[in-house]
């Protein structure tokens, strides 16, 4: 399958608000709207400024997938929005790991020290995955105090860069 991950462009926003929102809310039922999101209207001023980015895995002109580096201050950063479409889920495709991929070699090239994330409890399978990729399921209060928490997420993962 042909897909490439590139970086945010304003032409991809409203695809990129259907696939995040229908995988929230179709998918897994979690309660929550695009104005609960308001990073998704402004995904260069939250995301593409300091060491932050966003990018995004497209199949023709499809939207296929996401990912995001919040820059948090710190030498630390939070990953955000990393969602795959159903289809296209699964180590046979490699869409979730190159996006990873992407964004650590990212937030290693500008000296990112830590990188954090939320999640809910009903993403098992993004739980192994970030397991598998180094991530190290931390508690609430260990978060930086700059890590703006979702208020649907409950489980936080860290990733130290060595």
């Amino acid at each position: 399958m042909n897909y490439s991950v590139a970086v945010y462009t304003d032409n991809y926003k409203q695809p990129i608000i259907d696939l995040i929102l229908s995988i929230q809310t179709e998918e897994f039922n979690v309660a929550i709207t695009a104005g609960d999101q308001p990073d998704l209207q402004d995904i260069p001023g939250y995301y593409q400024q300091g060491a932050g980015n966003f990018w995004l895995a497209i199949t023709g002109n499809t939207v296929i997938g996401t990912i995001a580096l919040s820059d948090i201050g710190n030498q630390q950063g939070a990953l955000r929005k990393m969602f795959v479409h159903k289809d296209y889920r699964g180590k046979d495709y490699g869409v979730a790991q190159e996006l990873l991929n992407t964004l650590l070699s990212w937030a290693k090239e500008k000296e990112l020290q830590e990188i954090f994330l939320g999640t809910t409890d009903q993403f098992h399978a993004a739980h192994r995955f970030y397991e598998k990729n180094h991530f190290q399921r931390v508690p609430v209060d260990s978060l930086p105090p700059d890590f703006s928490r979702m208020a649907v997420d409950s489980i936080f993962y860290k990733y130290i860069f060595k």
